[in-house]
């Protein structure tokens, strides 16, 4: 058809001989936001790692303007018309923007030499970036960008090849709300100019903002193309999860326990003069726009940061200085933003990651016991559900949301008290989710007492007894769980 610029026939993928994508068929078309949506292992970064070169299919064919293509490389497909911009960047954090834009394929002032011309690299960078709105120096070394810069520095990447279809995988998923509106400025923008856009996420919320068509996928196969004016969020998920998720939030709450955790006029880098605290059976979170503060807090509490003013209340007890090893041993566990580099140890098992953190208390001998650390990594493998054929299974190849799973797994097996999330669904499936909210749930259902930070005001709202809201570095205000909105929230963080 005249305007489909993509058009997928038949694409089938394995590895090992576990199929991973079956005869997906699917049009997308000219200046068009085509969402996809699927839980975690559903076949949608494979699917799009197939379109844009970096795997090779199996089965099926690709056309593109209506010709057959072969898209047998990263370069094949940037040279075809199509750019991916994935969830985690692929930039030289020591490199300039405008080095990284034009990476791999410099202009050369003279052929004999072979001399980068980079004040060519500077302009036509510039040119780009004011395209997108963003006024800053193309020799700005990325390193010293926030995360929303990095990623309009990516998608300048892709206009620089002239991209026709730009694949952005999970573009919102460190992005404040702000950021997030201002990347849908930019989407409409070069969808007014003819470029397609495929568009993965699991934020379902924003989907009905951006998107034209949505396709969902399950366990590897299509099961439907919605027009999204049709389409509601509860029929998504059915469809994403083949069942329905009722009470995502579900909580029961009861009176709190004794105060476990309090900061007393707590300060280090990016925060000061924070005081909160938390009770056993009770979630507290924390609100901010990103680069708040929020994180620099958990870190500081765990003994990842130094503390430089003030302190950090225990059971009681005062500590002035904190590390995470004093943290271990007063119970305390900390689930990172960043589970893939600071969460779990990606090449290991999830045996060894689940039984990392009590070695120690787990085998006083210092002589380990395979049966033991077998028979303990399965139990907590049990409990929390976590999907893999055996323990020992390496984390890498998990899903998003079982990787999660085995960093909580890693916590509980060290039996802590105080338990930090910092942002515990990000990057997961809406059943992953569920799973994630039911585990912690059951956590304060026994006792515990967690201090949760997320940018996704629902999850905030729906989960927490109370909530914190920080701005620049201080706390701005206090909501209870009858007093708590989007806007009163979002009011006290900017």
């Amino acid at each position: 058809m005249n305007d489909t610029i993509l058009e997928i026939r038949n694409i089938s993928k394995s590895f090992s001989g576990v199929p991973v994508l079956e005869d997906i068929n699917m049009s997308i078309k000219k200046s068009e936001v085509h969402v996809i949506v699927g839980e975690n292992g559903a076949g949608k970064s494979t699917l799009m790692k197939i379109i844009s070169g970096v795997y090779r299919k199996d089965k099926g064919d690709l056309f593109f303007e209506g010709k057959p293509v072969q898209i047998n490389s990263v370069q094949k497909a940037l040279n075809v018309g199509i750019g991916i911009i994935h969830q985690e960047f692929n930039l030289l954090p020591h490199r300039s923007i405008g080095q990284n834009i034009f990476l791999g394929r410099e202009p050369i002032k003279s052929n004999f030499l072979k001399v980068i011309d980079h004040d060519l690299i500077c302009k036509k960078s510039k040119e780009l970036l004011d395209y997108l709105g963003l006024d800053i120096d193309p020799r700005t070394l990325v390193y010293n960008l926030g995360i929303a810069q990095q990623q309009m520095v990516e998608v300048a990447k892709a206009l620089c090849f002239k991209s026709k279809v730009l694949i952005m995988d999970e573009p919102t998923a460190t992005l404040t709300r702000k950021e997030t509106v201002k990347l849908f400025e930019i989407i409409r923008k070069l969808k007014s100019e003819g470029v397609s856009i495929i568009y993965i996420s699991h934020r379902l919320e924003e989907i009905k903002q951006i998107a034209d068509t949505l396709t969902v996928l399950r366990d590897g196969r299509i099961v439907g193309d919605l027009s999204i004016e049709n389409a509601s969020i509860d029929q998504i998920i059915r469809m994403m999860v083949g069942r329905e998720i009722k009470d995502q939030y579900k909580r029961q709450y009861h009176m709190h326990g004794e105060e476990v955790l309090k900061t007393e006029n707590l300060g280090a880098k990016r925060f000061s003069n924070v005081n909160i605290n938390v009770h056993r059976g009770e979630i507290v979170g924390l609100s901010g726009l990103v680069g708040a503060g929020r994180t620099e807090i958990a870190k500081t509490i765990f003994g990842e940061d130094a503390i430089e003013k003030g302190s950090v209340n225990i059971y009681g007890k005062k500590y002035h200085r904190m590390s995470t090893q004093k943290a271990t041993k007063l119970r305390i566990g900390l689930v990172p933003e960043d589970r893939k580099e600071e969460g779990a140890i990606m090449e290991m098992s999830i045996r060894h990651n689940i039984v990392h953190a009590v070695l120690p208390r787990l085998f006083k001998s210092s002589v380990i016991s395979k049966k033991t650390e077998l028979a303990v990594a399965t139990k907590y493998m049990e409990e929390l559900g976590i999907k893999a054929p055996s323990v020992n299974k390496l984390v890498k190849l998990l899903s998003g949301g079982n990787q999660q799973k085995v960093v909580i797994a890693k916590w509980m097996c060290a039996d802590c008290e105080i338990l930090i999330f910092d942002e515990p669904t990000r990057g997961i499936d809406v059943g992953a989710k569920a799973e994630i909210y039911g585990i912690m749930s059951e956590l304060v259902e026994r006792g515990k007492a967690i201090l949760m930070i997320s940018s996704d005001l629902p999850e905030l709202i729906g989960m927490c007894d109370r909530i914190y809201t920080i701005k620049d570095g201080m706390v701005t205000a206090e909501f209870s769980r009858t007093e708590a909105t989007q806007e009163k929230i979002l009011a006290a963080c900017v």
